[in-house]
């Protein structure tokens, strides 16, 4: 991983939110020339070195257009290419709607001043530009084999142990208290945004122009109520109801580095990308979300993780988020019941299975009237819209699992 340098201050206009700007668009009509252009307006040695430029798009995903920039010079490896390499990630059609850009941006940065994501270089009107995390990215069935989902649940458990909510969230309080809010009670400890107002906005977003989308939507509406009436107040580990989430932890966004230097063990680390959707929720809903994951866009039900991988990972993931909360309170004595802590973090995920379907669903709705990217958002929501139907109905009949694919593979041992 690379950073910029200090001569680099000069290349581009004036910071915004502390992130030079680039006054540019990337053109998905003229991908390549556009691409060029930024890279050009970001760094002087682009020009220089234009015969040796080159492009290559990343497709695993489904809301963002994503090139990595090299200079290809002859004698140069691989690993000196990459480490000046640029990934620009142009923004997708209308995810203004869903994407609180600003949001991102500070959680970026956040991630970046502790080592956790690239440094960001630059942004432009429609996306942003940052270094190149070198490695490879994973597939769905990458996330199912132990020797990689415990190097997910160890860096999952220290994010969620060490990082702030504060540079993503406030808490919307008025002299300690919310509006209306009497003396006596106390202040509230929901930060907003959270995963549910978030929802909510979606949801709110959503067409209501014919009966049916109108009735769909408020459907959707009244199972939101539902769900934050049941699953706001969670308590977490530390009781710690809200985290720094993901929010978007599936395969492609996991990157598998190499072994670190100068050890013997060969257990390669892995890193997170992509924080566009990252915002406090419950650590059980973004556990729930990436092992909802393992099963990749194909929603392969049966690769879901059985009741003893998910035990496995988050044995692996409560070590780490103690270990996290420890070092950044080494002054403060704290007993922990490590067995009671994985079970019940075992027993929320499992209690929020169904979450991640309906979040997704949710978005795809959204999708498939504004995105430009190919991709059948209309058949992918009603699959994550079964999902959360499919957990209701147990739910609804008191049930331990639904009759489902899905939730017969969720509790399998």
């Amino acid at each position: 991983m690379s950073t910029a340098t200090p001569e680099d201050d000069h290349r581009t206009d004036s910071p915004i939110d502390g992130v030079r700007y680039i006054p540019l668009s990337f053109d998905t009509a003229h991908a390549e020339d556009s691409a060029l252009k930024l890279v050009q307006a970001y760094a002087p040695e682009w020009s220089l070195n234009n015969a040796h430029v080159q492009f290559v798009p990343f497709t695993e995903g489904i809301t963002n257009t994503l090139y990595k920039a090299t200079i290809e010079l002859p004698g140069r490896s691989r690993a000196e290419i990459d480490q000046n390499a640029i990934l620009l990630r142009a923004y997708g059609n209308g995810t203004e709607i869903l994407i609180d850009r600003q949001r991102e941006l500070k959680a970026h940065t956040l991630l970046a001043s502790r080592g956790l994501a690239p440094p960001l270089l630059a942004r432009f009107e429609n996306g942003l530009m940052y270094r190149f995390v070198s490695g490879d990215v994973c597939s769905p069935e990458d996330l199912r084999i132990p020797e990689v989902y415990r190097e997910v649940a160890a860096r999952l458990g220290e994010w969620h142990g060490s990082l702030p909510i504060s540079p993503i969230s406030t808490y919307p309080t008025l002299n300690g208290r919310t509006p209306g809010q009497k003396s006596s009670q106390p202040a509230p400890t929901i930060p907003i945004p959270n995963i549910w107002t978030v929802t909510a906005s979606w949801i709110a977003a959503l067409s209501s122009t014919t009966p049916a989308d109108a009735s769909r939507q408020s459907t959707l509406s009244t199972e939101l109520s539902y769900l934050r009436t049941r699953f706001e107040q969670t308590p977490g580990l530390f009781s710690r109801p809200y985290i720094f989430a993901h929010c978007d932890l599936l395969s492609g966004n996991v990157i598998r580095q190499q072994p670190l230097p100068d050890t013997e063990e060969k257990i390669r680390p892995v890193t997170f990308i992509d924080y566009e959707y990252a915002t406090p929720a419950p650590a059980a809903f973004d556990l729930a979300n990436h092992f909802a994951e393992w099963g990749g866009f194909a929603c392969e039900y049966t690769a879901l993780p059985t009741r003893s991988a998910r035990k496995d990972f988050l044995h692996h993931y409560t070590l780490a988020f103690y270990d996290a909360v420890l070092e950044a309170n080494s002054n403060v004595a704290v007993e922990i019941d490590f067995r009671a802590a994985v079970e019940q973090l075992e027993e929320q995920v499992n209690s929020m299975r169904g979450l991640p379907g309906f979040y997704w669903g949710v978005w795809a709705l959204i999708q498939q009237g504004i995105s430009e990217i190919e991709f059948d958002y209309k058949s992918y929501a009603e699959k994550r819209l079964g999902e959360y139907w499919g957990w209701r109905e147990a739910e609804r009949e008191g049930k331990v699992e639904g009759s489902s694919v899905r939730e017969k593979r969720w509790a399998e041992e």
